[in-house]
């Protein structure tokens, strides 16, 4: 079954492309969830169509995207915390801080496209890695240092 994909599945494909699926995924998960419209023989000239459309717009993004990325590699960041007196933090540093600290330096991305390694609970420096895409995951340095 060929089917036109609406919206991104993420091991499956992206919204705008023409994929072939088994008969019971298409019709049974895709298409019930409007994830994905079949393709026949009369509507295939429409979607090949989209299609094109499709492409150049993620052409754009995807130019858009890779400027960010070079900008958020380029990027290191502080974030002064309160400590406890063996140089622990009171608390772990989450996705919602480093999102606010990247707007504060004109990166403007969700908090659950941003992820750690492991918890940061120490003072230091780490390495986060920013989600933008499935390919594209720039990282940047992190410097956590005592208030």
């Amino acid at each position: 079954m060929k089917v036109f994909l609406l919206k991104d599945v993420e091991k499956i494909g992206m919204a705008g492309e023409i994929i072939k699926v088994a008969e019971g995924f298409g019709s049974n998960y895709l298409i019930p969830r409007k994830l994905g419209v079949e393709v026949t023989e009369a509507n295939a000239k429409s979607f090949a169509n989209r299609t094109k459309i499709v492409e150049h717009r993620k052409e754009v993004v995807s130019t858009q995207t890779s400027m960010l990325a070079e900008k958020i590699k380029s990027l290191k960041v502080t974030l002064k915390r309160k400590l406890h007196d063996d140089s622990k933090l009171y608390g772990s540093v989450n996705q919602a801080e480093v999102a606010e600290l990247l707007a504060e330096h004109g990166v403007s991305v969700a908090k659950n496209q941003i992820e750690f390694d492991k918890s940061i609970k120490a003072i230091g420096t780490y390495e986060v890695t920013v989600k933008l895409s499935s390919k594209l995951q720039p990282s940047f340095t992190l410097v956590v240092k005592p208030l």
